[in-house]
């Protein structure tokens, strides 16, 4: 599971929250919100996701995970087992997809009646599932569980220009900043307090770069659609039919990321990196910050012990007061004929017990309120893991989604590359933003 910028390879103590879909994501939304009728699923229960959950819990229903078999499947074969025994005369039959065109699989499942009854979602994919009528409105269907989840992971289901939401809220991830305390003491900062505020984080920027000649940069990023959700810029209108990212604060955010950019602050790489490269440039303590998780921790130990000697681990910084999120959702199909099998089996593998026993196993948090105040995340214990734990938990009660349901990869591509023009001069920051806000409009109305 990636936390800000970084992903993982997947191994047994992980799993993936994937920040960017397949490739053919987009073509995959706009399927759904252009070609397919409600019609298409046909049977099951009324229109716009208003479905009855109330009822006998009985029948059978299929469940549909993303790539979490081949690692997890004595977790899932347990739980199911265990849900059936609750409730006689259930069974749920567990399909699990590859990553690779899942997207793609989707659609094709909705537009051919096939979606199975529980679907293991993520807020992007879910975005044209909701708008196309085949996502349980779980405000009307399901209200009773709402005060179970986090505030910020519940609303992270919801989509804009519809009223409702539209998956439970199930595992979190989220990941503390790194920084080099030996660069910033090198500067002649105190180690001890890293930046808590973007002005801090600019200016101590520019002291790292001046006073190293511009040879250390402390950022290794260009700003995402996510810092510019944590500075406190309106990413959307409320109606979700427009993109406003170059308002006054976003053009403020990108000008002064222009002054790091060109006082060697800000990574001259940064226009072209990846997360695997801008992790081995604080690797190789070529760059002051980075965001991360405990696998980086761990990694540093084993492979960069001078850096680990000198290893800070601060908050993210934001301007709201809410750290950023990625959360990982079940749906219910609208269409199903088992509705009050298919929320209660999606409500169970949500539940704080069921959430919680998923984090004992892998790297993740629970969505559920009150369960990160539980000993596991607030007990230091000596390790690394823990160490890092901790701090990612603590930012998560209050944490959001900033990034837009609606926006895709080619948007996201859109602004990368206007970003890109900034910093190089190109075009000034604000005329950058309109040209990405008008892009990212246009590929809006096409999806």
């Amino acid at each position: 599971m990636p936390p800000p910028r970084r992903a993982e390879q997947r191994s047994r103590s992980t799993v993936r929250i994937p920040r960017r879909t397949a490739r053919r994501a987009v073509a995959a939304a706009a399927t759904l919100a252009v070609v397919l009728p409600l019609s298409a699923c046909g049977g099951g229960s009324g229109a716009g996701g208003a479905a009855d959950a109330s009822g006998k819990v009985e029948g059978s229903i299929t469940f549909q995970t993303w790539n979490l078999q081949a690692n997890f499947k004595p977790y899932f074969t347990g739980l199911i087992a265990e849900f059936e025994k609750k409730y006689p005369g259930t069974e749920v039959k567990w399909i699990d997809q590859p990553a690779e065109g899942y997207a793609d699989k989707l659609s094709a499942d909705a537009a051919g009646g096939t979606l199975p009854d529980v679907v293991n979602v993520s807020p992007d994919l879910l975005a044209p599932l909701a708008k196309a009528g085949l996502a349980l409105d779980l405000d009307k269907a399901a209200a009773e569980y709402r005060k179970e989840y986090l505030p910020g992971a519940w609303a992270g289901h919801g989509i804009p220009g519809l009223e409702g939401t539209y998956a439970f809220p199930w595992y979190l991830n989220t990941g503390p900043l790194f920084y080099n305390k030996r660069l910033f003491e090198e500067a002649g900062l105190d180690a001890e307090k890293p930046p808590t505020t973007y002005d801090e984080l600019f200016a101590q920027s520019l002291r790292i770069a001046e006073k190293s000649d511009g040879k250390i940069a402390t950022l290794a990023n260009i700003p995402t659609i996510e810092d510019f959700g944590r500075y406190g810029v309106q990413l959307m209108n409320d109606e979700g039919t427009a993109f406003t990212f170059n308002d006054a604060k976003g053009v403020e955010l990108l000008t002064r990321y222009k002054e790091l950019y060109d006082a060697k602050a800000l990574d001259p790489q940064a226009l072209t990196a990846t997360p695997e490269s801008a992790g081995k440039k604080f690797l190789t303590q070529a760059v002051a910050m980075n965001p991360g998780s405990a696998l980086d921790l761990e990694k540093f130990k084993k492979d960069a012990p001078t850096l680990y000697e000198n290893i800070g681990i601060t908050e993210q910084i934001s301007s709201t007061g809410k750290d950023n999120m990625y959360v990982m959702g079940v749906m219910v199909n609208a269409r199903t004929e088992r509705t009050p099998a298919a929320v209660a089996f999606a409500h169970f593998v949500t539940d704080a017990r069921h959430q919680m026993e998923f984090a004992k196993q892998v790297a993740i948090f629970p969505s559920t309120a009150g369960s990160l105040d539980d000993p596991y995340f607030t007990e230091e214990d000596g390790t690394d893991g823990t160490r890092v734990r901790i701090a990612a938990a603590k930012s998560l009660k209050t944490a959001v989604n900033y990034t837009p349901v609606l926006m895709s990869d080619q948007m996201k591509t859109e602004l990368r590359n206007a970003v890109a023009r900034a910093l190089q001069g190109r075009e000034s920051p604000k005329e950058a933003l309109d040209n990405a806000v008008k892009a990212c409009d246009r590929l809006l109305k096409q999806s």
